[in-house]
């Protein structure tokens, strides 16, 4: 699409766009904040659809389990609450255009982050605009912070670190158990290739030769080939770069055919899915599969144990089909919740300045704290792996609710 552009007109409509658009976040939503009991909203939008669609249906259920406790326990500020969820369907295109409209049209008195650092960026964009603080669960790839953007905090995990732990505890094993060789393959995405480089590096430094270094483009639908390439190396230790269940998947399904099983297998992201990753790999080869994260369904914290309960009771299943994303959308509420109580508004301003000031808050996954960036540097990265069914927490050794490690993995099912 073309502008045409001429200045000094352009000037003043941007000007006036402006002003409009201050004028109108001061009414709406904020008018009601101030007007007794009136209900607020909180607008959000989320991958209903496209490559991101399981995450971002996991993400609502998050907000709206959050929204559902909050309401119960009096709303924010003596106001009900309701969610305003627009779908994205996963395009970086849409996602601008939906907080426009959030924000722009709808005059929502707050936002929710969507899902993935890749439509992260683009949407904490249109939030800065509005001066809106933007607070997300699921964004925090260096892309997100590299960004110059003064509004944004993540209550997850920085992702860069999320495989060190992984990575240590190779590094550490005897010399006669520890793995010799490596093969590491990510899709080139914001979230999952910043993650690689330093677990190589530290594998690496341990003696483990690297036998395979692979990205590649997001566009790709058949990963036979690449997964070939894998098995045919063999390493002993694999560690795939994927943001959801059907990258796992295919991996997996591949090395059954190929007769090729790791000692150790972990993946960025889709062991976390729950029954969503078991189903998709089949009953019994999710065994011994690990994933870093900062949460799991059988995390040991009151608030967890009562947000998995309400979970299952609403849409069934088990602890350990609860998908991390529930937590990571569960807590994005709750940060967002202590900062308007905090400052007694649902004042941008001073929700940004508050979350800017160092305080330590609480969440389903742990402790929350930003630093000057907006990465919350409180919590820890922990490792988990499919055992017996179950996802349970096994890395790092020795910590609260870990069991040991399978290790060398279980052999497929297939």
């Amino acid at each position: 699409m073309s502008i045409l552009r001429r200045p000094a007109l352009a000037a003043a409509a941007v000007g006036a766009a402006l002003a409009m658009a201050v004028w109108a976040i001061g009414g709406g939503d904020r008018a009601n904040a101030a007007s007794g009991s009136a209900p607020i909203t909180i607008g959000t939008s989320l991958s209903l659809s496209g490559d991101f669609s399981s995450d971002g249906v996991a993400f609502q259920r998050g907000y709206e389990l959050w929204v559902a406790d909050q309401n119960k326990a009096g709303g924010l500020l003596g106001h009900q609450i309701k969610l305003n969820v627009l779908s994205d369907a996963s395009s970086p295109a849409q996602v601008v255009s939906n907080y426009e409209r959030l924000i722009g049209s709808d005059h929502d008195a707050l936002v929710f982050g969507p899902f993935s650092s890749l439509l992260t960026v683009p949407a904490a964009r249109i939030a800065a605009r509005y001066g809106y603080a933007f607070v997300e669960g699921a964004g925090g790839a260096p892309s997100v912070f590299g960004a110059g953007l003064s509004n944004v905090f993540d209550v997850s995990l920085p992702v860069k670190l999320n495989l060190v732990t992984f990575a240590q505890w190779i590094a550490s094993l005897p010399a006669s158990e520890r793995p010799k060789t490596a093969a590491y393959a990510t899709v080139n995405d914001p979230f999952t290739q910043p993650q690689l480089p330093l677990a190589q590096q530290i594998l690496q430094k341990a003696g483990v030769k690297t036998v395979l270094s692979k990205v590649f483009p997001e566009e790709v639908t058949d990963y036979t080939a690449i997964a070939g390439q894998v098995a045919s190396a063999h390493p002993d230790v694999f560690i795939l770069g994927a943001v959801d269940v059907p990258t796992v998947s295919a991996f997996t399904h591949v090395f059954i055919q190929q007769h090729y099983n790791p000692k150790a297998f972990i993946a960025t992201a889709g062991p976390d899915q729950g029954a969503a990753f078991v189903n998709a790999v089949g009953t019994g080869n999710e065994n011994g599969i690990m994933v870093p994260n900062g949460w799991y369904g059988g995390f040991k914290k009151a608030d967890s144990e009562k947000m998995v309960a309400e979970y299952i009771a609403k849409y069934g299943g088990t602890a350990s089909g609860v998908n991390a994303d529930v937590a990571e959308a569960y807590s994005v509420g709750q940060v967002l919740a202590q900062a308007v109580n905090a400052t007694h508004s649902f004042d941008q301003k001073k929700i940004i300045a508050y979350l800017k000031s160092g305080v330590t808050l609480n969440s389903v996954q742990g402790p929350v704290k930003f630093d000057k960036l907006g990465e919350n540097i409180a919590l820890k990265t922990l490792t988990f792996q499919w055992q017996n069914g179950k996802l349970v927490q096994v890395l790092p050794l020795g910590g609260a609710g870990t069991v040991k490690p399978l290790f060398p993995k279980p052999a497929w099912q297939g």
